[in-house]
């Protein structure tokens, strides 16, 4: 298995690797303890992409072949313990819109063209649908209502965490599912840290109100800074609720591990996508 590389002082068994066939992916105890769910956080090992796309490529819309991509989440569905079919993507453009996901978007942008645009955020509290969002430096958000039996994902880019995308999902699940904060299993999964995540003063300044003063660095070049996304991300679900023994905070950045997560930042642009995938077991784990 890749030896995953960490940042120092985080949680090691926050986040752990699994591996099925050749196929590697990442878990969230907390979220696997709640016996509610199946998720994964996929990585590059185990697919049939090639290329800059090697090899668990999970986008249409980058130059892959789309037969590879079809495999690709064909073998995902397969350790999940689902299939294309039940799944539903999101279409992402950085902003806070969140899809309430119905039995009528089966198959969306997976084995059937995307109905929708802009959307960053999903949820649901229909057993079986699986949720799919993607990748490649910014945030994943995951929720589990583990009394409502509902899920969210949520994309959040720097745009997005500026918005509070974390706390609009919080907001989503209270008024769809009466889902209580306090209720809810969070996790921040894998993406850019600090230390690889310079920002320009315009980006910079975005932060400088409603966040930890802490969440922004001197850069490495005058005007520049680094942002921390996991600590910004935190500071919004604390807020909105979600109890600190209920979030799991990552220690594992997308540009520190390239050869086994896609970057953005690391491959100037040139790579696939990851996912995150998350559904509600039909018939729920002791």
């Amino acid at each position: 298995m890749y030896q995953l590389i960490r940042n120092s002082g985080g949680n090691p068994d926050g986040i752990q690797q699994r591996k099925q066939g050749e196929l590697e992916y990442l878990v969230f105890p907390k979220l696997e303890k709640t016996g509610v769910v199946e998720h994964l956080f996929t990585t590059r090992i185990g697919g049939v992409s090639s290329g800059i796309y090697s090899t668990m490529n999970l986008s249409f819309s980058r130059g892959d072949d789309p037969e590879c991509v079809r495999e690709n989440y064909r073998r995902i569905g397969e350790v999940l313990g689902t299939d294309p079919e039940h799944m539903v993507a999101s279409k992402q453009t950085h902003t806070t819109n969140i899809r309430l996901v119905t039995e009528a978007d089966l198959g969306n942008g997976i084995t059937e063209p995307s109905a929708y645009d802009d959307v960053d955020g999903l949820a649901t509290n229909i057993p079986g649908m699986a949720l799919v969002t993607f990748y490649a430096d910014c945030v994943p958000l995951y929720f589990v209502d583990p009394v409502k039996k509902a899920i969210g994902l949520a994309h959040s880019g720097w745009r997005g965490t500026v918005a509070g995308m974390g706390a609009c999902m919080v907001q989503f699940m209270r008024e769809h599912f009466h889902s209580d904060p306090k209720d809810l299993i969070a996790a921040i999964g894998p993406s850019i840290c600090v230390d690889c995540y310079e920002v320009s003063e315009e980006v910079a300044e975005q932060f400088r109100e409603g966040f930890p003063e802490e969440i922004l660095q001197p850069g490495k070049a005058d005007g520049k800074y680094q942002l921390d996304l996991w600590k910004a991300n935190e500071s919004i679900l604390l807020k909105a609720g979600i109890l600190p023994k209920h979030l799991t905070v990552t220690d594992v950045c997308t540009c520190h591990n390239p050869e086994y997560l896609f970057s953005h930042r690391a491959s100037h642009g040139q790579r696939g996508n990851l996912a995150c995938l998350l559904y509600t077991s039909p018939s729920p784990r002791d």
